[in-house]
């Protein structure tokens, strides 16, 4: 008796494999989206498609299909269990059948059945195309998420492009001939602060968020860092470490207290930050729409400290308070308003830079 033949397992193929990496080559050079990532995202779409376009209408488990995505080409199996007596015939396959595919099959044991996806070769083309464009967009969502959350904290120059009934303002940080919109809320704008679109304006980056749209980064005009990073701009002292930004207390477009301090013998913090015929501080006032900015000495003495923030007013002594965080001090009859300032300003920084309760009498 002559043996059975057994029958020959061949996988049938769609012939656009090169095609697909080609463009995906392309696409890495241009956009920087790894091809291996593109090429796993087209086997996932590739299989539900198949999954949902089966002639039983049986919507079977992802693991029980295989695709094979290379430059060689498209092929796909139906991954399915051995069984002597067939339940599900979408996920078992008789013992005879398996046997008469893999003469040593045994119940029990998985087995690959090439599908026929010459009739699946406009699906697949269809679904190649849609995840392509939907993983582009996704990746570059991606990129410029991991771009702007490593900017968090960093001052940006924008251009502002549209103004919200709401009263937000948005602004284009992206690099030239890029377009990606920051939203400066209104609480974060400078009071009496007016914007028009084309205007260039320094914003911080408050955070990044992951959004529907691509990431969502919300800027700043308010934030007392605001200060401190454009001071780092104008003042290379800051910048190297000579000279160090200890506190910030600000009011926003209206008057900002900074504390400074010489990192090295032989520099004057506040005359460097003031820089030569005030041209340093100007900036930051001309770039804060007129802020007035009082720069003082940062001290380990609390009393000195407290003396310097209540600058520009004159004191006689500062005390400390025993068992507080707090401090009297004393000054002439005709500096109790300057120390006090406006609307009570003026000792208002001067305790949150210190960290002081100041009782001015």
């Amino acid at each position: 008796m002559a043996p059975r033949k057994t029958k020959k397992n061949v996988t049938p193929q769609v012939d656009i494999g090169a095609e697909i990496f080609a463009a995906l080559e392309e696409l890495e050079k241009i956009k920087g989206i790894p091809v291996d990532y593109m090429v796993e995202r087209l086997k996932q779409a590739l299989a539900n498609a198949y999954r949902k376009d089966r002639e039983d209408h049986r919507d079977v488990p992802a693991d029980n299909v295989v695709v094979d995505l290379s430059e060689k080409g498209l092929s796909m199996h139906l991954v399915k269990t051995v069984v002597d007596e067939l339940t599900d015939t979408a996920l078992e396959i008789h013992i005879d059948t398996a046997r008469y595919i893999q003469p040593n099959a045994q119940v029990g044991d998985t087995i690959t059945i090439p599908v026929d996806i010459q009739k699946f070769g406009r699906i697949a083309a269809q679904t190649a195309k849609q995840v392509v464009i939907q993983g582009i967009r996704e990746a570059e969502r991606g990129m410029v998420y991991e771009s702007y959350s490593s900017k968090t904290q960093e001052l940006l120059v924008g251009t502002v492009t549209r103004l919200d009934p709401s009263g937000d303002v948005f602004v284009n940080i992206g690099k030239a001939g890029e377009k990606e919109e920051a939203v400066l809320r209104t609480g974060e704008q400078i009071p009496g602060e007016e914007y028009a679109p084309g205007d260039l304006i320094k914003v911080y980056v408050l955070e990044v968020r992951r959004a529907t749209r691509g990431p969502l980064v919300q800027v700043s005009r308010t934030h007392p860092n605001v200060v401190r990073r454009l001071f780092e701009l104008e003042t290379p002292e800051i910048e190297e470490g000579q000279v160090i930004i200890r506190n910030i207390a600000r009011e926003a477009g209206s008057r900002s207290k900074i504390a400074v301090q010489a990192a090295m013998e032989g520099i004057d913090p506040v005359g460097t930050c003031v820089g030569p015929r005030g041209g340093r501080v100007n900036a930051v006032v001309e770039e804060l729409c007129g802020e007035k900015i009082d720069i003082v000495v940062w001290s380990e003495d609390p009393c000195q400290y407290v003396r310097s923030a209540l600058s520009p007013a004159d004191v006689v002594s500062v005390t400390l308070v025993p068992g507080q965080k707090a401090c009297r001090v004393i000054v002439p009859d005709d500096q109790l308003s300057l120390a006090i300032g406006k609307e009570g300003q003026n000792a208002r920084l001067a305790a949150r830079l210190t960290g002081y309760k100041i009782d001015i009498k």
